[in-house]
């Protein structure tokens, strides 16, 4: 399964998690299955509220799931139309988000715990 983190840096499995999707500079993918990772600069990094087009990006890297510590309303509902699920993670790095993947151990996020109106009070 090629997952997706959304990350504050470029440092790998070390990269400490974006505190909103969209907002990301990186988006960090590994592949749960051969431990291949790539690190993805997001190019919608510095939008509008509520005009994120990160989804779309999203499509070229082939993922089947997010996990992050938040996200809008518009992304969330894109992902979820393009058969990503999205998890919810509770902070550290991309090692910790993808090992309490596995494990079973995040929920997904439903879609009214999104963030929306462009106010982010409990994302991140």
């Amino acid at each position: 399964m090629r997952v997706c983190i959304p990350t504050m840096d470029d440092r790998g499995r070390d990269a400490v998690l974006s505190a909103h999707f969209g907002s990301a500079p990186y988006f960090t993918v590994v592949d749960s299955d051969t431990g291949h990772l790539e690190v993805v600069r997001n190019h919608q990094a510095h939008h509008a509220p509520g005009s994120c087009e990160a989804v779309k990006g999203l499509a070229s890297l082939e993922v089947h799931a997010v996990v992050c510590l938040g996200l809008g309303r518009r992304a969330h509902t894109g992902l979820i139309r393009a058969g990503i699920d999205v998890f919810v993670a509770d902070g550290g790095a991309v090692r910790d988000a993808v090992d309490g993947l596995l494990a079973g151990r995040l929920v997904p996020l439903r879609a009214e715990e999104a963030c929306g109106g462009g106010r982010h009070e409990h994302c991140g």
